[in-house]
């Protein structure tokens, strides 16, 4: 697995990045080496977070926590992932036919979700607007996400509010 290690408002110390390397090598067995990993810590005043990304075959598992110490953070965001592995292991073994997480058999057993149940279906016009009037339109109606067609590039995209009180932008690529 690839590791990349990123700091914002702050530089993570190599002692964090063996950490990172040594509990992301629990990851190994479900994913080979060909899949990526982008560990993020962010120094707050009273906390540290930590994000952790793994891309693999055009899948994305993605953890963030939050703790006093970067490391402890580190150690909840993995523990996590896990979790989000195991507890999907059958909808991914139909997704990866068995190849991609080969040892997702031998992971011990996690009650499993067998079906999606979708209680509202909703459809929206996707007029043109600017990422900023999707913002205002989508804190006016009080959701967590909007979707919209960018006036810009003429796509559609979906605007979100993020947990540290700041905005995504979800663009499609092709």
């Amino acid at each position: 697995m690839n590791i990349t290690v990123v700091g914002r408002k702050c530089t993570p110390r190599d002692s964090f990045k063996e950490r990172a390397d040594k509990k992301l090598a629990k990851l190994d067995k479900f994913f080979g080496d060909e899949a990526n990993a982008k560990v993020t810590a962010t120094v707050e005043k009273k906390y540290q977070t930590v994000e952790v990304t793994v891309e693999n075959s055009g899948m994305f598992f993605r953890a963030q926590a939050k703790a006093e110490n970067m490391n402890d953070a580190l150690d909840q965001c993995v523990d996590l992932l896990i979790r989000q592995i195991r507890k999907n292991r059958t909808k991914l073994e139909k997704r990866f036919r068995g190849g991609a997480i080969p040892d997702l058999e031998a992971a011990e057993e996690i009650e499993e979700e067998t079906q999606y149940d979708v209680v509202r279906t909703k459809v929206i016009p996707l007029k043109p607007q600017s990422v900023e009037e999707a913002i205002l339109q989508m804190n006016m109606l009080g959701h967590q996400f909007y979707m919209f067609r960018n006036a810009a590039d003429g796509n559609v995209a979906l605007v979100y509010s993020r947990e540290d009180g700041g905005y995504g932008l979800i663009v499609p690529q092709e």
